[in-house]
């Protein structure tokens, strides 16, 4: 399914996407999964930072603890 998106550009813009024969819908289209590609990269960089600032409060000997509980389980 796919829907219908409109963009409004100067005349110039207009005439120059003519003159060299631009596909619009296929540029448009490269633009837009590009962009929400970059805001997922963001957002999970920033989800990874938060993990990061989270585990990073938990006690070195705490995690060497649960390591050799780990191990020791195997």
């Amino acid at each position: 399914m796919s829907t219908v998106i409109s963009i409004r550009v100067p005349d110039e813009t207009k005439r120059d996407i003519d003159k060299y024969n631009i596909e619009v819908s296929a540029v448009a289209r490269r633009a837009i999964e590009e962009e929400i590609r970059r805001k997922k990269l963001e957002e999970a960089t920033e989800a990874a930072r938060e993990l990061g600032d989270y585990f990073s409060r938990i006690p070195e000997e705490q995690v060497l603890h649960w390591i050799k509980e780990d191990r020791r389980a195997r």
